[in-house]
């Protein structure tokens, strides 16, 4: 199954475009870029581009040399979201490693998965925000999704920003873009009665490493959430939509690290550590800590399920949450490493979370 998520092309000639966005932020200046973009019917790419010359540098690559020279700016703060969730994490780059279209980045804070060939676009923008003026570099799909954001914080080596920008910069500077429907590979998936159940628990069970999931269910040709559904409670059970908060406060409260995994379609993003300053404001759920904020969208969330994967260590459990299509929303697990047991604590708590079914008691 192929789905196409944004209608790509505007209407709006390039003036029109500028002169709708002045007057929207005139009106509701604390809306941010993308809303902005939803409002107008264009893409978030798009909208940056219109700027281009006015505060936004358009970038070319090489996108592997781009991220190799983030180093040089030192302390910052990175940004990856989709549709329900906002992950926000400040630190530095080091230890990057790029083959292909895929790489990682394993610094203790910011600790990335790359997915190059959903790079399409890429931006150096100069802006105003509440007040204050942000530099960042902002990256997009080919249908004008951001998929990761970088921006300078007080603590960065402001002096190496013009000439990043400047080596990676386009000769042409256009306020155009190619920008086109992304066809995104969803498993081709099954009837719940055509799959072999029987051996999804099989292979379930002869799992080793967490990352193998992903192949398991290719061979099963079985979504996510199909998976969950069909492997039995050995593996996965539904707990209630509130699991989240639940988990985030106890975590909070007892000082336990967590990992946190958000995920666009370029790049998987990771917190290791405590959290320890949870706030609700209307829908969103958030995490406001120094160096880590999450914003996420309670409001979103369809299904959650606590998970069980086996690897040589014992099993790793997982919270995970999913939205109306079946997409992840984030993943949580207690921090581990390679090679070690997960935390005694973190799979008490996990196990703790009531079922699903206990709503309807």
């Amino acid at each position: 199954m192929l789905e196409s998520i944004h209608s790509p092309a505007s209407s709006l000639s390039i003036p029109e475009l500028l002169e709708a966005s002045r007057r929207l932020r005139e009106q509701e200046p604390n809306l941010r870029a993308r809303d902005v973009a939803d409002r107008l019917g264009v893409s978030e790419a798009e909208l940056v581009a219109s700027r281009c010359g006015d505060g936004v540098t358009r970038l070319e690559g090489p996108w592997p040399a781009l991220i190799e020279s983030l180093p040089e700016l030192g302390h910052v703060m990175v940004l990856t979201r989709n549709d329900s969730c906002v992950h926000e994490k400040k630190g530095t780059f080091a230890n990057i490693e790029i083959g292909g279209v895929m790489g990682v980045v394993l610094d203790e804070d910011i600790d990335l998965r790359l997915f190059l060939k959903h790079w399409a676009f890429g931006f150096a923008v100069r802006e105003e925000s509440r007040g204050r003026w942000l530099q960042s570099l902002q990256f997009f799909d080919g249908d004008g999704r951001a998929v990761h954001k970088v921006y300078l914080t007080d603590r960065s080596h402001h002096h190496a920003w013009s000439g990043l920008v400047g080596r990676f910069a386009a000769p042409v500077q256009s306020p155009l873009l190619a920008i086109r429907a992304v066809e995104e590979p969803l498993p081709l998936q099954l009837e719940d009665d055509a799959v072999d159940v029987t051996g999804l628990r099989e292979r379930w069970r002869r799992l080793r490493d967490p990352h193998d999931f992903f192949a398991m269910l290719k061979q099963h040709k079985v979504t996510r959430t199909q998976a969950l559904r069909l492997a039995g409670r050995e593996f996965a059970r539904p707990v209630l939509n509130t699991a989240i908060r639940t988990l985030l406060e106890s975590a909070s409260s007892d000082g336990l690290p967590i990992m946190v995994f958000v995920g666009s379609p370029g790049v998987v993003q990771i917190h290791t550590g405590p959290v320890r300053n949870i706030k609700v404001m209307g829908p969103w759920l958030n995490v406001l800590d120094e160096d880590f904020n999450l914003h996420l969208r309670e409001d979103h969330i369809v299904e959650s399920w606590v998970v069980r994967k086996p690897t040589p260590e014992g099993h790793v459990t997982s919270l995970e949450l999913y939205d109306v299509r079946g997409g992840q929303i984030v993943q949580l697990f207690g921090k581990r490493k390679p090679g070690v047991p997960e935390l005694e604590a973190w799979r008490a708590l996990a196990d703790s979370l009531p079922d699903q079914e206990s709503s309807h008691a």
